[in-house]
């Protein structure tokens, strides 16, 4: 069978074997394969699609393209965490070193920014001579001896979706809910994990905005994990508004740090929290809900999840003193200024997907997977939607290198902000829990659950 008849069965609506997945994911990873066959195959399977067994067979041939994080002689749960990306996402900066300090393994394999949204990879890497690009040896060995490593989808893991992925980006077939799962899954289950918590998000910032779409991908990934033996579960999540107050790559470090110090804003906290209960009840070290999430908020309060960042920050190579002073460690942009609100009112959005962009624009973001990116520069919005304000007080901070690009970025504040004369209606942070045993909706913040 030749990849061009794979091509025209996949056009016409039929499926690819399992075995025909494996050899031609193998033949690509090989280079056997040209990339505009593959790029006229995933066009087919964004207008197609694919059933739950073809999604298996692609994300497994993906997988079996490479090798796998060997974990499994670690007497302590794996656990890690994805999220299918955002504006001011900086969750899993302090995710992982929280869930490690309360005794759960965490492999984090994270990426970078590309479009609107941020990558984690980038954002570690604002830490002077913080290294990502670790081999699975020197991971394995990170893990097993601080129970964290926090690193990037190395040419050893699923090497045919990294050619894949990166096809996808340049032929606009990333949001095709198949292609998605089977790329994210056959990185995850890569990791050699025993348990996966997924943050899917959802609204204006999200690469899924709406809430269907959103739910039928975490469905998705949850049945290939228990498919193949990772209990997995998914948090939906808010992404109608920037997370958090810093968007950027160094301003979030500090923003992270601020949440592991004890502090930080509300609602970057209430998400962190929700994902390390799950995560901590997948690891089998709380006996419940309320357990877990008390022993994740005392991981911060103690400042137990800011020693662990640190042992991170130490064993990648990267500089401690960022930890202990960003400001004096972490890069600064040299213009930042803020932007008031020109009248009262009440915020009615702050649209994420502009303030992504303008990130890219200020430097600080990536058009192509190329792209050098300033890590110094970005934004701190300090409202959000429903936000009282008054004439003259400031909406944001802008974080600029010179004064074109500043000018830019106050134009496209000017749009992202949008100041009405009511409260628009609230959206819940966490909305529902979705696992193998079906959907659930998250009561508010505070509320038994």
């Amino acid at each position: 069978m030749t990849v061009v008849e794979l091509i025209e069965r996949k056009r016409d609506g039929g499926r690819l074997t399992p075995e025909e997945w494996r050899s031609l994911m193998a033949a690509y990873a090989r280079g056997d394969v040209p990339d505009y066959q593959i790029a006229a195959l995933a066009m087919a399977v964004y207008f197609r699609g694919m059933d739950d067994a073809e999604t298996d067979a692609l994300m497994s041939a993906m997988l079996a393209s490479g090798r796998r994080l060997d974990l499994a002689h670690l007497s302590v749960p794996r656990v890690d965490k994805h999220s299918t990306g955002g504006v001011g996402d900086k969750v899993s900066i302090i995710l992982a070193p929280l869930v490690a300090a309360c005794g759960v393994a965490v492999p984090m394999m994270s990426g970078r920014g590309l479009g609107h949204t941020g990558g984690t990879l980038d954002k570690l890497e604002s830490i002077p001579g913080f290294e990502t690009r670790l081999s699975l040896e020197r991971a394995a060995k990170q893990v097993e001896r601080i129970g964290c490593a926090m690193l990037g989808q190395t040419s050893e893991i699923a090497p045919a979706d990294r050619r894949f992925y990166s096809l996808r980006d340049a032929t606009a077939t990333v949001d095709a809910i198949p292609l998605i799962a089977a790329s994210i899954m056959s990185k995850k289950l890569a990791e050699g994990l025993t348990g996966l918590v997924l943050d899917v998000k959802t609204g204006a910032g999200a690469f899924m905005p709406k809430f269907d779409d959103a739910l039928r991908l975490a469905q998705t990934m949850i049945a290939l994990g228990e498919r193949h033996g990772c209990p997995t579960v998914a948090l939906l999540t808010d992404m109608d508004a920037p997370l958090g107050e810093a968007c950027g790559n160094a301003v979030e470090v500090a923003e992270a740090i601020a949440v592991m110090r004890g502090g930080g804003p509300a609602d970057l906290r209430e998400v962190t929290l929700a994902l390390a209960a799950e995560m901590l009840l997948l690891g089998a070290v709380a006996a419940d809900r309320h357990v877990a999430r008390a022993k994740a908020a005392e991981a911060l309060t103690s400042g137990a999840a800011l020693a662990k960042f640190r042992e991170i920050v130490q064993a990648q190579g990267g500089h401690p003193g960022a930890v202990d002073d960003p400001v004096q460690h972490l890069p600064q942009a040299p213009l930042r200024v803020a932007v008031a609100a020109e009248r009262n009112g009440v915020v009615q959005r702050v649209e994420p997907r502009t303030i992504g962009r303008a990130i890219s624009t200020l430097g600080g973001g990536r058009l192509r997977v190329e792209d050098d990116i300033d890590h110094a520069v970005g934004f701190l919005v300090h409202v959000k939607p429903g936000s009282a304000v008054r004439t003259g007080e400031p909406l944001a901070t802008i974080l600029a290198r010179d004064a074109a690009t500043l000018a830019v970025a106050r134009e496209a504040l000017g749009r992202a902000i949008v100041l009405g004369d009511s409260a628009p209606p609230a959206r819940p942070r966490v909305s529902h829990r979705v696992g193998a045993g079906g959907v659930e909706e998250v009561p508010p913040s505070g509320a038994s659950w």
